[in-house]
């Protein structure tokens, strides 16, 4: 066994993981801001906080590693992971601060299960980050992760053929299609982060 005069600072795993599970709480906050439409100001606001919060996470890998030796894996790597869970949290809140300033009040067939499965893969994503101080099975969960993301394209393509099926005026059109394409983006941006973490599994394995 390979024996460090300076241990690895494992301090970087408790951050990633907060930031997938700010990015997952985040998501079912949407998911209720859907449920109960229109949306109160409270709830964005909340998750303002949230979003804020998220980029302290940001800022406090990137502090971690200027004091670091020796880091668990790539310095390279751990800020584009950082940046990459930030990103998804970025995207759930775009598509609740849509919501609210578009003041929508009616639901748009399909948009719930686009919005459910935003959140069953970011809760995916917690247990993917979970696993990464160990490095084992990472590809069970990214494979799942990847199978989200595919069902998740299907039903943008469903959503998005309703949106221009004639039955909703010009307005509506632009206003959906915003929210839908943010959260189609939040979707994306966990697949991203997942196969980040598999670059990185395979690297180190």
């Amino acid at each position: 066994m390979a024996f460090r005069i300076i241990p690895r600072d494992e301090g970087f795993f408790p951050l990633f993981g907060e930031a997938a599970t700010i990015a997952h709480e985040c998501a079912a906050r949407l998911v209720g801001m859907l449920h109960s439409l229109p949306p109160a100001e409270a709830e964005v606001d909340a998750l303002l906080v949230a979003e804020r919060k998220a980029d302290e996470v940001v800022r406090e890998v990137n502090r971690r590693l200027e004091r670091s030796l020796v880091t668990p894996f790539d310095r390279e790597d751990i800020q584009l992971l950082a940046t990459s869970l930030d990103d998804v949290t970025d995207e759930i809140f775009a598509a609740a601060d849509l919501v609210y300033l578009h003041r929508v009040t009616a639901e748009l067939p399909g948009l719930f299960e686009l919005a459910d499965i935003l959140e069953q893969i970011t809760k995916s994503n917690v247990a993917l980050v979970g696993r990464l101080s160990s490095m084992r099975g990472i590809s069970d969960m990214v494979d799942a992760i990847d199978q989200l993301e595919s069902s998740a394209d299907k039903v943008f393509r469903r959503v998005t053929g309703e949106l221009f099926s004639g039955r909703h005026d010009a307005l509506d059109i632009l206003r959906w299609k915003e929210i839908v394409e943010a959260i189609e983006r939040a979707i994306d941006a966990v697949e991203d982060a997942a196969d980040l973490v598999q670059a990185i599994s395979v690297k180190h394995a």
